[in-house]
């Protein structure tokens, strides 16, 4: 039998995700990124598709870059404007009842305290439902934002990202015990103040000496996510992380990828196969492969080559419009997204790209593949992906928004069910126990659980 596949949506809060140009299409729903609606739509037809979650990338930065400006973004609404992912979450928990939703927060400027509060109240919110996708934040840009001259180099973030997970864990794990929250009207006591205790922190990046702000919430630490392909991110998640996202342009790549993740888990002392590992795709489905082709040529119509290169340099951080569109692109050493540098070089020593060729490859879905085709066709695809590469499942981009979403729930969906490698239904109750089939709370070998009260 099949491995089982686990599905994901890949969005984020802007008019241009992934798919630079397609805003534009007359299908597309994106320029409605900011309406209630949008979401609440969005969150319906997921949960239709038994996926898993909807996973909302996030920026505090433009992407100014390329030609050394911000222009080509503005212009294209490449990830700018861009809305708090966070908000949205609400609503669409208003509207499903499994779905789960992980939610890209930066750890490199924002106060963990805050981060702490925001997440217990959306996984109160939400009934268990929420994870965190764990990033440091890769542009300049945002570094000027929040004052700095520059972001701190590679390794240097991932080190202050440790400091700042411990103490996150501290206030979700350690402030509060389990028997604090009595809620006894008769005694007129909410809380039995023993039961709670102060978090006194002092550490290299950050201090703090606070209880936690909000009781203790189904999951109390969200489903851990995280992204990061460098060997300095790769350890920090195999420490810390539940799911791991992972982008790669074929197959050969990504299971290169997998494999170094699975050895780092592994060194790390955890079992390699408990964290899931989900790959960035893009699918183009139709009734038959000649509507789905006839999608995807319509589709192609509306690219932006000079969007795409955009969005490439802001990853790299490195200028793509000083080369000439036939210039071979060569590994570059940069302190930006190094995920996107060893995707599209040294992880495949076999293929040399060209400017031109990064353009037309992220004119749909950015790094991730593109299968286009019948639901027969696709299926077959991600099955043959999650076999030879040892995934778990896919974090599912957008072309067309909600088009593509509508036809991988209505076509893609039923035909993997049929293979009998989906789910017929959600399983019970919160995120984690859906996706683990576990309890609420974070496995006792987690480093969570060692900040938990000594009776729990």
């Amino acid at each position: 039998m099949a491995k089982p596949l686990r599905l994901n949506a890949f969005t984020m809060a802007t008019p241009d995700h992934l798919s630079p140009g397609l805003w534009r299409h007359p299908r597309s729903d994106a320029a409605r990124y900011h309406q209630r609606g949008y979401w609440t739509e969005l969150a319906r037809i997921l949960e239709r598709g038994l996926f898993d979650g909807l996973f909302i990338a996030d920026t505090l930065g433009v992407s100014d870059v390329f030609k050394a400006s911000r222009d080509t973004a503005l212009a294209d609404g490449l990830h700018l404007p861009v809305n708090d992912p966070l908000l949205a979450v609400s609503a669409m928990a208003e509207v499903t009842e499994h779905l789960g939703f992980g939610v890209t927060v930066s750890m490199t400027y924002e106060h963990p305290f805050q981060l702490a509060r925001r997440m217990s109240t959306l996984d109160h919110l939400t009934d268990g439902r929420i994870g965190w996708n764990m990033v440091t934040s890769a542009l300049d840009s945002a570094s000027r934002a929040f004052g700095r001259a520059a972001q701190l180099p590679h390794d240097s973030r991932y080190d202050m990202a440790d400091e700042y997970a411990a103490l996150c864990y501290k206030l979700w794990e350690g402030s509060w015990s389990d028997r604090a929250v009595i809620n006894d009207a008769a005694s007129g006591r909410y809380v039995d103040p023993a039961q709670v205790r102060s978090i006194h922190h002092d550490g290299a990046h950050f201090k703090l000496d606070a209880i936690h702000l909000c009781e203790p919430s189904p999951q109390r630490t969200p489903v851990l996510y995280q992204a990061g392909a460098s060997p300095r991110g790769r350890r920090f998640g195999a420490e810390n992380a539940e799911c791991i996202f992972i982008g790669a342009p074929s197959k050969r790549v990504l299971g290169t990828f997998v494999a170094a993740v699975r050895d780092s888990i592994r060194a790390a002392g955890r079992d390699p196969h408990e964290v899931l590992i989900f790959a960035e795709h893009t699918v183009i489905v139709g009734k038959t492969d000649r509507e789905a082709a006839a999608k995807e040529a319509e589709y192609r119509h509306y690219c932006s080559d000079e969007a795409a290169l955009a969005l490439m340099s802001g990853w790299i951080g490195t200028d793509l419009s000083r080369y000439k569109l036939d210039d071979p692109f060569h590994h570059i050493d940069s302190n930006a997204i190094r995920t996107a540098v060893e995707a599209m070089s040294s992880a495949d020593p076999d293929r040399v790209w060209t400017i031109r060729e990064i353009a037309a490859w992220c004119g749909i879905g950015g790094l991730s593949p593109v299968t286009t085709g019948s639901a027969e066709r696709v299926a077959d695809t991600l099955i043959a992906w999650t076999e030879e590469t040892d995934i778990d499942g896919f974090n599912l981009a957008h072309a067309v928004t909600h088009e593509n979403f509508r036809d991988i729930a209505d076509l893609l969906v039923p035909e993997l069910q049929r293979r009998g490698v989906y789910k017929q239904a959600y399983a019970p109750g919160t995120l984690r126990q859906k996706l683990f089939g576990r309890g609420d709370r974070l496995p006792s070998h987690h480093p969570a659980a060692a900040h938990r009260w000594p009776a729990e």
